[in-house]
């Protein structure tokens, strides 16, 4: 059997998982009974069908705003409007430095020996600007208040202190090139973004590698994944699709994924090449 776990969340910490799986069940069993699918009450209360599911099944936090909608649409009679002063508490309870599900992948980050990056969307948060972060959490759906904003961008920018720790950890990066080229935020952070890159790969453990997008034999279609190894334990992998993620410690698996970061540093650009282009672009801007 695979001994695997995912990361644990600040409700369960703080012991209010029953509450949220009690409200989950609750809007789920009303929501049937109206005939309506995950897909049409998301659209009814402006949230997609997986974020719907996830409320249902206890592991998002649910919003004081979306039970004060669902009582209503879903005819509940004041049942569900009962529950939003224990919510709040709850919530209360729950705030954290990271996201729901990021607290023990954090944990893993600030003490690890090694950590290995493969990204093919964005600049990972270690890499990542002030201005490029901003720019990422204020375009995510559903949308976030700028409090939330502003405290996700400062926390991203506290895990930067992993640069500075001694003694370092050894860290390597291999980005798609389409990532640099994405203009996340507009021109003038781009370039920032850039300089930054370029600042981070002359620390004596970093090295940065863009895989050429006219690569034609590409080992890994599946997506983003981050590797560490923690102090005293085994290489974990983590992955995270569609805001679901997945802390991977089975041995096997993570061997699998390593081969394939070892085989995509080697069809990358060396460091020395991949800080050329990375200038080359700035140049351009």
């Amino acid at each position: 059997m695979t001994d695997e776990r995912r990361p644990e969340t600040p409700a369960e910490a703080d012991g209010t998982t029953g509450l949220l799986t009690a409200l989950g069940k609750m809007m789920k069993l009303l929501r049937e009974r109206k005939g309506l699918t995950q897909r049409d009450f998301g659209q009814m209360v402006g949230y997609g069908p997986d974020a719907i599911s996830a409320m249902e099944r206890g592991v998002r936090t649910m919003r004081p705003e979306v039970l004060e909608k669902a009582d209503e649409l879903l005819d509940a009679g004041g049942l569900l409007l009962q529950a939003i002063p224990e919510l709040r508490e709850a919530m209360s309870r729950v705030r954290t430095r990271h996201p729901e599900w990021y607290r023990s992948y954090a944990a893993l980050e600030a003490e690890a020996v090694e950590l290995h990056f493969y990204a093919n969307q964005g600049v990972p948060g270690l890499l990542q600007t002030r201005d490029y972060a901003w720019a990422m959490f204020s375009r995510r759906r559903p949308l976030l208040d700028e409090e939330t904003i502003e405290k996700r961008v400062a926390d991203r920018l506290a895990r930067q202190q992993i640069f500075d720790r001694w003694p370092m950890p050894m860290i390597s990066y291999v980005l798609e090139e389409v990532v640099l080229e994405r203009p996340i935020g507009g021109r003038a952070v781009r370039r920032e973004q850039l300089k930054q890159l370029l600042r981070i790969s002359e620390l004596r453990n970093v090295e940065i590698q863009v895989m050429p997008t006219a690569i034609e034999n590409h080992p890994n279609m599946g997506g983003a994944f981050n590797l560490l190894t923690p102090q005293k334990h085994p290489q974990v992998a983590y992955t995270e699709v569609q805001g679901f993620p997945r802390l991977i410690t089975d041995l096997l698996e993570v061997r699998t994924i390593a081969d394939r970061y070892g085989i995509m540093r080697a069809m990358a650009l060396p460091p020395e090449e991949s800080s050329v282009l990375i200038e080359k672009m700035l140049e351009e801007l």
